[in-house]
């Protein structure tokens, strides 16, 4: 595997709205949403629709963190309904902002392909394939030669046999970003970047208001000289990785690790790419589709980093180019032309943390989801605006709250990446 070049951040595809907004700060709004990524801004679109004052605060650029770092999967094939749920129902919102609402998101179904060869991983897929049946999607089990056909440049080798979902996709995160800033904006929702939270304020244990640090037009960075007291009822913690600081300023533990992963973009191939599906080989997580005329791949690291690490790893590119030689060699000798390195925000059960605080009224939070985030992202926003509204959201999130790891309860997603 050639490497031409990478790079500590992501490049080849620009960040929206990377100019720091001027938004004048309201002195009160109904809800504040901390985060300017998929789920924050999914939030804040919803929220806004929904007739609330909406303010959203992001310390840098928007989709700068986990978000615009993301593979861009868009997948509905998990083993816990929830999560079943909610990719299914995001992947309709990411189809509708591009068909309907004519964002180019550059989203292609061509489905997700899980490539298996262990016993113990196909007999628990066949379950997960009923489940998904059941809630009708239209998963199958497929034979070894099945899956070659539709990824003609695996190796077989090993695999007995193979999971397909037609109607799973993929598409660029970025774009997505700015197709939900633009919408959220168009629905009154008042968005605010170089925006640092700093404090939060709790009166007679219910949220009353939170301090945010603006940047200087000089220094582009938040600043604690430039800080503003707005008052809210509401906040939801859409911070991603960075969720554990919001909640320790109430005395909240969300209990979140960040673990760096890492993408290599390939130079054009002389193959259609785009007709491959997005092809995983579940026992080692090496991944592969296409992006442009080429590839975008990841696979973890052969040793995990957990800390807030964005550099690139020069050995995890040996670590890839073996993994592409044992599922994959006919890709070996593409050249790299383009990485970076992003973070998962993982809980213990790598299942994501949503829910409301019993201990703070008006404290709601959607985070840690694992590495699935950027899927979920639109229809995590419509649950968020009903446990904001105190109404029943069309999946049933309640196993997903903090309150699962104090009652010793977890509940594990096995379907990762």
């Amino acid at each position: 595997m050639g490497v031409e070049s990478t790079g500590t951040t992501k490049t080849e595809r620009s960040s929206a709205d990377a100019c720091a907004s001027r938004t004048e700060l309201p002195q009160r709004v109904d809800v504040i949403v901390i985060g300017g990524g998929i789920m924050g801004l999914a939030s804040a679109y919803e929220l806004a629709r929904a007739g609330q004052s909406v303010l959203l605060l992001e310390r840098s650029d928007l989709g700068c963190g986990s978000t615009s770092k993301a593979a861009g999967g868009l997948r509905s094939q998990f083993s816990d309904e929830a999560n079943i749920r909610l990719g299914a129902r995001s992947l309709e919102t990411f189809v509708w902002l591009q068909e309907q609402r004519g964002h180019e998101l550059d989203l292609l179904r061509t489905g997700y392909l899980f490539l298996l060869s262990e016993e113990e991983d196909v007999a628990r897929f066949e379950k997960d394939v009923a489940l998904q049946n059941s809630l009708g999607l239209r998963t199958t089990m497929l034979t070894v030669e099945e899956a070659h056909a539709l990824s003609p440049v695996i190796s077989t080798d090993g695999l007995i046999g193979a999971v397909f979902n037609p109607d799973d996709a993929h598409c660029t995160p970025e774009a997505a970003v700015g197709a939900f800033a633009h919408e959220a904006r168009l629905a009154g929702a008042k968005i605010a970047t170089k925006a640092k939270v700093t404090d939060i304020e709790v009166v007679d244990g219910a949220v009353a208001a939170v301090t945010v640090a603006r940047a200087s037009a000089a220094d582009q960075h938040p600043s604690t000289g430039s800080e503003r007291r707005i008052e809210t009822d509401h906040i939801v913690c859409a911070a991603g990785v960075w969720s554990g600081a919001i909640g320790d300023m109430l005395g909240i533990e969300l209990p979140i690790r960040p673990l760096k992963r890492h993408v290599a973009v390939t130079e054009p191939l002389d193959i259609d790419t785009r007709a491959m599906p997005f092809t995983i080989d579940f026992s080692t997580s090496f991944y592969f589709h296409s992006e442009g005329e080429g590839l975008l791949m990841g696979a973890p690291e052969v040793e995990d980093t957990w800390e807030f690490d964005l550099h690139t790893n020069p050995g995890w590119l040996e670590h890839l180019s073996d993994l592409i030689e044992a599922r994959a060699p006919d890709l070996d000798d593409v050249e790299v032309r383009a990485g970076w390195a992003g973070l998962y925000e993982v809980t213990p059960d790598h299942n994501a943390l949503i829910g409301s605080s019993p201990e703070v009224a008006g404290f709601h939070y959607a985070c840690g989801f694992s590495g699935h985030g950027f899927l979920q992202g639109p229809a995590v926003g419509e649950v968020m605006r009903d446990l904001v509204l105190g109404r029943e959201p069309f999946v049933d999130v309640s196993g997903l709250s903090l309150d699962r790891f104090s009652a010793g309860e977890l509940r594990t997603e096995l379907t990762i990446v």
